[in-house]
Order: C-alpha cells, then sequence, then structure tokens
C-alpha cells in the first residue's frame, strides 16, 4: 500500500487555473441561493445549529483520527482523510436532505456557515490533525506547506464566489431568478465533467488502486453519518433535525480538497484517491439514505413515537 504515497495523479498544471476557476463557479452557484435570512436560524434555533456544527467541526475531525489509528494506513490516504474531514460541508446536502424529508432549513444555514467559516477551518483544521499522522511533519516541510498560502487559495475558491454570488441574489433579485437554474445545470455538468476527465485521465491508477481506498472511504462516510445521526438523537433533536446532522456531518466538499491537493500536494496519489472517492461514494451513500428515510416521513414517525 506504500506505493499509493509515491505516485502521482496525472494532472496538467497548465490548466490549475481553469480547476480553480470551475471551483469558484460551483460556489458562486451555491451563494446565490444564500440569504441572511439562513445565518438568522442560529439565533432562532440555536440548539440545533450548534449540535449540527459541533459533529461536523469536531466530531469529524476525532472520528478521522480514531480511524486513522486503527486502519494506520499510508501517509497519504491518511492525509486525504484529514483534508477530507477539514474541508466544509457539500451543497448537494441540501438537496439530499429535502430528500429525506428532513429540514432544509437547518441544512442550508449548517453549510453556509461551514462554507464561510472553511477559509479559516480547513486550512487549520488540516495542520492540527497532520501533527497527529506519524510522517505528516516531515512530509509537509518537503512540500513546503504554508497555511496562508492555503488561506489566500481559499479566498479565491470561496470568499469572492461567495460574495459575488450573495450580492447579485440581494441587489438583483429577478435576475438571480433567472439564472439560478442555468447555473445549476452547468454547475452540475462542470463538476460531472471534471470527474470524468480525471477518471478517464487516470483509469489505471483507478484499476490499480481503488480497492486500497473502498473500505476506508466507505468506513469513514458510513461512521461519520451514523455519528451526527446518532449525536442529534442524543441531544434529543427531532427526527427531522437528526436526519439534517447526519447528512450535513458525512457529506464534505471533497472537490475543494482535490483542489487543493493539486495545489500544495502535486496531485499526490493516495490523497486525491480518497477526495476523489468520497466525492463519489458520499453521493451514493446519502441519496440511497435520503430515498430510504423519504419513505419514512417523519411526521409519521414522530406520531408513533
Amino acid at each position: 500500500m506504500d506505493t499509493l504515497d509515491s505516485i502521482r495523479i496525472n494532472f496538467n498544471p497548465n490548466q490549475l487555473g481553469l480547476l480553480n476557476l470551475c471551483l469558484a463557479f460551483l460556489v458562486f452557484g451555491v451563494a446565490l441561493d444564500l440569504r441572511v435570512e439562513h445565518f438568522k436560524s442560529l439565533i432562532q434555533q440555536p440548539k440545533a445549529a450548534f449540535i449540527g456544527l459541533f459533529s461536523q467541526l469536531v466530531l469529524l475531525p476525532l472520528l478521522t483520527l480514531g480511524l486513522i489509528f486503527v486502519f494506520q494506513p499510508p501517509l497519504s490516504i491518511a492525509l486525504g482523510m484529514a483534508l477530507v474531514a477539514s474541508c466544509p460541508g457539500g451543497n448537494v446536502s441540501n438537496y439530499a436532505v429535502h430528500l429525506s424529508g428532513a429540514n432544509t432549513a437547518l441544512s442550508i444555514t449548517l453549510t453556509s456557515v461551514s462554507t464561510l467559516s472553511a477559509i479559516l477551518i480547513t486550512p487549520l483544521y488540516f495542520v492540527l490533525l497532520t501533527q497527529y499522522i506519524p510522517g505528516a511533519a516531515a512530509l509537509s516541510t518537503t512540500l513546503q506547506l504554508q497555511p496562508l498560502d492555503m488561506l489566500w487559495t481559499m479566498i479565491q475558491l470561496i470568499v469572492l464566489p461567495l460574495i459575488m454570488g450573495m450580492g447579485i441574489a440581494h441587489f438583483w433579485p429577478v435576475f438571480t431568478t433567472r439564472i439560478q437554474r442555468p447555473v445549476k445545470w452547468l454547475s452540475m455538468a462542470i463538476f460531472i465533467s471534471f470527474v470524468v476527465v480525471a477518471a478517464f485521465s487516470n483509469w489505471s491508477n483507478i484499476v490499480n488502486y481503488l480497492h486500497l481506498v473502498f473500505l476506508i472511504v466507505l468506513v469513514h462516510n458510513t461512521l461519520a453519518l451514523l455519528t451526527g445521526y446518532s449525536f442529534a438523537k442524543l441531544n434529543k433533536l427531532s427526527e427531522e433535525n437528526a436526519r439534517t446532522v447526519a447528512i450535513e456531518t458525512g457529506i464534505q466538499n471533497s472537490g475543494l480538497g482535490l483542489i487543493l491537493i493539486f495545489n500544495f500536494f502535486d496531485g499526490m496519489g493516495g490523497m486525491a484517491m480518497i477526495a476523489a472517492w468520497w466525492g463519489i461514494w458520499h453521493l451514493i451513500s446519502a441519496f440511497s439514505l435520503a430515498m430510504w428515510w423519504s419513505r419514512k416521513p417523519v411526521a409519521v414517525l414522530e406520531k408513533v413515537g
């Protein structure tokens, strides 16, 4: 398995600027749906919001460190797990929450807050987590990872697109309504194209190494979903809020992780494989769970309970 530490994902560095622009556009599309009212939910539903953020920002990183200790994977895989756990929630979670019959407003609030805080949280958490991964310090020195450089990248990829998207939505609501659907479809087309091109370019690596990360991602993602749901129920949240916290904890913006891997880690094989497969698997798990939950309406369950 250690060979994963040495392989590099096939990627043209000259395309990095285009890839960054694509991710920024995806964030811009998310920002068109954000409103100031979503952040007011932190005041209106403080308990649910706090538990959701605690589950994602505290329990998920701790769970990740525990799994790294148990699996003792190659260094590059461990770093990939840490980076995914440090990323904000993925915007796909909002749709999955809606399908499951859970609290969409809370989902948007959690996604919004985690995305905005990612400018500081993602580089800070990754640096903190890697301190507990054997061998990571030497690798960071070799790659000359600078948190401030990552911070500036986060500003370009998240903060600026969010400001643009929320600004357009606030000042030109009619125009925003007209472009929201095309932007969403274009964003999805960009994401799918990125996955297809990356998979085609690295097909041999996928065939040779996917089995090494499949189980880890499966266990990591499953436990993240279970942790979110169990923690919410332990704190006596409603069924709809518990479902929301579960999905928000289990879906991470692994696309951002891939961008950071290409920017700062030269496409390191294990890291890229973890982030890429997480991006595919969490869609499968989240939507499967959402469809299963959709057959068990919240109102019916709470009435029976």
